[in-house]
């Protein structure tokens, strides 16, 4: 008998792809066969591509959809309509039962290619509002899961449903013994975890690299710093231990870790709630984004459970009076993630996405 097949797509950062991350087991689970159409060159083909060997990675062209006026516009649209060609030869042959994208610039012709095929599409939406990607997918989608309920009003009412955020399992099995190890700290000072996200942050790398010195007399600093961002010289500085970026230590990091300073994708958010670390928010700015992150930091900031600074502000703010300032608030931020981190499983999402795919 043929088995079930599930098409996935989504990337260019990490948090496109962390969703199907935690949701390719449950699907294996119920017997289906599960292949990944994503870029030559993102980092989904790193995450999924190269590390997964249950799951058949298909790589497309993908332009990217820019705001602002760039050259690459008048040729990043021959790449989607190729991405789009490419993408429907493969949809033509697996004949999936459904389609699940998770957003990203690559996921666009994916979506296309299946409504062209007749394939259901399900689309996820992180952010508060949808972004661009998505937003060209929602047309063409057969339904949208929200992670915010205030994101149902950007979208289609007849065909969307907030289901609240989806997390990795295996983020709750982290040890911190084993973190401790990893990074060579004592853990007799509180820790931070610092992450800049998949492509890193040189706002982030700058802010604590400035003032490394006077940080570690308090506190002990993870840094997930970014691919090409690792710095030689401060391999000297005793409490202070750095990665270009990490995939199966990331629970022992988070589980060593006390608190943690974070760009503001909702994945990431939900993630710290889920495993109760008091959090520092610094959100891409309007200037390098839609401000997409700016209202989730926002939004989070009004729920009481985590402390926010912008790009512009931490450049003159020392970064040891905002972990103080964690720190001294902690029990308050513990309380107010409890009642907020309410989370679907894998397994009732998975649960939701095949509802959908007749």
């Amino acid at each position: 008998m043929k088995r079930p097949i599930v098409v996935l797509t989504g990337g260019g950062t990490a948090g496109h792809v962390s969703v199907n991350e935690a949701l390719i087991p449950e699907f294996i689970e119920r017997g289906y066969e599960v292949h990944y159409i994503g870029s030559y060159d993102g980092i989904e083909r790193e995450l999924i591509g190269e590390r997964r060997s249950d799951v058949t990675y298909h790589a497309i062209q993908s332009g990217k959809l820019r705001r602002y006026f760039s050259m690459k516009n008048f040729t990043d649209p021959f790449k989607v309509g190729t991405g789009v060609l490419q993408a429907f030869s493969k949809l033509r042959k697996l004949k999936p039962d459904i389609v699940f994208s998770k957003g990203g610039f690559v996921s666009v012709p994916v979506v296309m290619a299946a409504r062209m095929a007749k394939i259901p599409v399900v689309v996820h939406e992180s952010d508060v509002t949808p972004g661009l990607a998505n937003k060209l997918a929602l047309p063409m989608s057969n339904h949208i899961f929200t992670v915010f309920e205030e994101t149902l009003k950007y979208v289609p009412a007849g065909k969307s449903t907030c289901t609240g955020p989806v997390i990795r399992p295996e983020l709750f099995h982290g040890d911190r013994e084993e973190g401790l190890r990893l990074t060579g700290l004592t853990g007799e000072k509180p820790i931070v975890l610092i992450m800049g996200g998949s492509q890193g942050s040189v706002v982030l790398n700058e802010a604590v690299r400035k003032e490394i010195d006077q940080i570690v007399e308090k506190f002990d600093i993870i840094h997930l710093c970014g691919k090409g961002h690792f710095d030689k010289e401060l391999a000297r500085v005793k409490g202070y231990t750095q990665y270009e970026y990490v995939t199966d230590a990331l629970p022992h990091l988070l589980a060593a870790s006390d608190f943690a300073v974070s760009r503001a994708g909702s994945n990431a958010i939900f993630e710290l709630m889920a495993l109760q670390k008091p959090m520092l928010l610094v959100p891409l700015s309007a200037a390098k984004s839609r401000g997409d992150q700016i209202l989730n930091a926002s939004l989070f900031q009004s729920l009481g459970v985590a402390h926010v600074i912008s790009e512009e502000e931490l450049e003159n703010t020392q970064l040891s009076n905002l972990f103080f300032s964690l720190a001294a608030e902690k029990d308050r931020l513990m309380a107010n993630m409890k009642k907020y981190a309410q989370t679907k499983s894998p397994e009732l999402m998975v649960d939701m996405i095949l509802s959908c795919k007749n």
